[in-house]
């Protein structure tokens, strides 16, 4: 019964990634992403890319974050943008500072719909 609700919690972010990342690529002209299923894709890998190598990538650059109050943690949500951009043929990001913006506007739409790409519960 925990599997079954845990599944479809994954899946609901999945859902709720894959329209917030469409609606974040309306608005910058620098990402590009070829359809709706590239789309989806994109916000499953984004999910495994946070639970397995972003904690990685937090722990090793800790004294950076913390010199920088951690506004370190901006690069790094780039870099995972960019991590994914490798991996997801379709998507296309311009350059690092799109990739940035990106993040920070896949954010702030994630936190209006309530969701986050980073966690699983």
């Amino acid at each position: 019964m925990a599997t079954e609700n845990k599944g479809s919690s994954i899946l609901i972010k999945i859902i709720l990634g894959g329209i917030a990342v469409l609606i974040a690529e309306f608005f910058l002209s620098g990402v590009h992403i070829d359809g709706w299923l590239t789309g989806f894709l994109l916000a499953a890998v984004l999910i495994l890319i946070n639970m397995t190598i972003k904690p990685l990538m937090i722990i090793f650059t800790l004294p950076l974050t913390l010199l920088t109050l951690g506004l370190f943690l901006l690069v790094i949500n780039a870099l995972t943008i960019m991590i994914a951009d490798y991996f997801i043929p379709g998507f296309v990001v311009d350059s690092f500072w799109w990739a940035l913006l990106f993040a920070v506007v896949l954010s702030i739409i994630n936190s209006l719909f309530g969701n986050s790409l980073s966690s699983t519960d």
